[in-house]
């Protein structure tokens, strides 16, 4: 994020798993200006990141969160000069490229789908999800790689 964020700006960035931010970043939800609350999503993600109280500040307000202020609660990962933001999420995003994509796939959605769910059923899901991963090709193809020392190269299967 980079400058202002707003409105479905802001929520379209509250849909991301990472959420890098320039220094100069502003975010908020100014919908209530128009009448008309946050829709998509907006309401529902920034309470579940920052807390009900200070998302309901923020959305009734209308006030804007500095980036070093959304860093401190937990709403983006980093805060980086505007020259480095490109090349700051090109390179993470370059190393998550380079996991094995389904156990990407399957991080998310143990974390997304555990994190609401009591601790005993995230567990099981996070259990289910590291069979299912035991039996892949990638998980095969990982070993064999860590084992020979060389950059995997994984299928997807």
């Amino acid at each position: 994020m980079n400058g202002y964020a707003l409105g479905g700006g802001f929520e379209l960035a509250l849909a991301c798993d990472i959420r890098i931010a320039s220094e100069n970043a502003q975010l908020g939800l100014t919908e209530l200006d128009l009448a008309v609350i946050p829709g998509a999503g907006g309401t529902q993600r920034l309470s579940r990141v920052i807390g009900k109280g200070k998302a309901l500040d923020m959305i009734l307000t209308g006030e804007f969160l500095l980036a070093d202020e959304a860093k401190q609660l937990g709403l983006v990962s980093n805060v980086v000069p505007q020259r480095e933001l490109f090349d700051t999420a090109k390179d993470k995003a370059t190393r998550i490229v380079q996991k094995g994509p389904l156990a990407v796939q399957m991080a998310k959605l143990v974390v997304n789908k555990g994190y609401d769910a009591d601790m005993d059923t995230a567990l099981v899901i996070e259990n289910l999800a590291q069979a299912v991963l035991y039996g892949t090709n990638d998980k095969k193809e990982g070993t064999q790689a860590f084992l020979e020392k060389r950059t995997a190269a994984f299928s997807g299967k």
